[in-house]
């Protein structure tokens, strides 16, 4: 009896869904999409990754040249031995290039710490100073003073640094090897407090040209030895030398804790680091050199600042014939104790980058030249560094 059951037909006509039973043609599929990696995303990275590599490479272009010239200078001036006179003479180059260029780049800094010490309302700020400055005098006016800067602290360097090494060296004899370990800190003291005792006679007769200059407006004189000239004639050579006293009770504390900090944090980075010092390649030396260089001289800015503040007064304001006493009780009485701080955090940051470049410049002289870098003094043999 097939009229009881319906047909497929029937079943299809009644249901809109088609029996699974009855095959069908598949149903055409949407594209999947395809993803494209958008290239523009990465191309900062790339950029980066160009860059530093192109810095490795001429880094080690740079190395490979200054290797080569370091050989040929070597070559050149035979080898030195250390602590010969060959040495002392080669340090005071070094010290002569690391303090020469450093102050007279820092000249701007300078002329407006010196400006603001004898008048402190004369600006509010560097970026003002810079600015009058610059629209009243021009570029070069910005500059002034950096003649005396150069030839001054170039013969102070030299001193300085030429004289610290001979004096170490002479001191550490004298108490022997294992006293000079003992009291290191105390040959450091010694030995810069006398290579600065002469390295500021050599700076004096500079430093009173380059702080008259920089604190007379319009400046007293043109160059150096115009106003060498210019002070001799007026106030005989004494007049060149009436700020040594000042100075010295400036530069002789800076200079003491510029190198006994410097030697006693670079021994300490040393002892903190893996390995001896001599495992260590000549860019991380000199960059051991800079920092301990810059965490000295901000100590160093602190221990000078109060008499950076009076010999910029003195060489300003003393009056011909007044006795170094008398001038340093005037000044302080017109300014009292919170005027010797004039200008210090101008100076912390001049004098904490100064110091930093001037240890890296000096060390990689060294380098140069055939000699180890200052710093992280070798102990006896019973005390030596696991």
């Amino acid at each position: 009896m097939p009229f009881l059951f319906p047909s497929q037909s029937a079943l299809n006509s009644v249901f809109s869904t088609p029996s699974t039973l009855v095959s069908r043609a598949p149903e055409p599929q949407p594209p999947k999409p395809t993803y494209k990696t958008r290239s523009e995303r990465y191309s900062v990275w790339s950029a980066l990754d160009d860059v530093k590599g192109k810095a490795n490479t001429l880094s080690e272009e740079a190395q490979k040249e200054f290797t080569k010239a370091s050989e040929a200078a070597q070559a050149k001036t035979g080898k030195m031995e250390l602590y010969s006179a060959q040495y002392y003479a080669a340090c005071a180059l070094g010290g002569l290039l690391a303090c020469g260029v450093t102050h007279t780049a820092l000249t701007p800094l300078d002329l407006v710490k010196c400006r603001r010490q004898v008048d402190p309302n004369l600006y509010k700020g560097n970026f003002e100073a810079w600015g009058k400055i610059g629209r009243a005098e021009g570029f070069r006016g910005v500059f002034t003073g950096w003649s005396p800067t150069f030839f001054g602290y170039s013969a102070q360097g030299a001193f300085k640094y030429g004289g610290y090494e001979f004096f170490k060296k002479f001191y550490s004899d004298l108490a022997g090897e294992e006293m000079a370990y003992r009291y290191k800190t105390s040959l450091y003291l010694t030995a810069s407090a006398s290579a600065e005792f002469l390295a500021d006679i050599a700076l004096c007769p500079f430093e009173a040209v380059k702080v008259r200059m920089q604190t007379t407006i319009p400046a007293f004189a043109t160059g150096t030895f115009s106003g060498i000239s210019t002070i001799t004639g007026k106030e005989g050579t004494a007049g060149l030398f009436k700020g040594l006293y000042p100075l010295w009770g400036r530069q002789i504390p800076y200079t003491m804790m510029k190198f006994a900090s410097f030697e006693t944090i670079v021994e300490a980075m040393y002892d903190r680091l893996p390995g001896q010092k001599s495992d260590y390649g000549k860019g991380a030396q000199t960059g051991v050199s800079f920092a301990g260089g810059y965490l000295a001289g901000i100590l160093c800015a602190i221990v000078s600042h109060p008499a950076d503040v009076m010999v910029s007064k003195l060489n300003a304001n003393r009056q011909p014939g007044e006795a170094f006493g008398a001038a340093m009780g005037r000044i302080y009485q017109n300014i009292g104790f919170m005027g010797l701080w004039n200008g210090f955090p101008v100076r912390i940051v001049m004098i904490g980058t100064l110091t930093g470049l001037q240890w890296m410049i000096y060390d990689s002289f060294k380098i140069f030249m055939g000699f180890p870098t200052t710093g992280g003094a070798a102990p006896p043999p019973n005390k030596e560094k696991a």
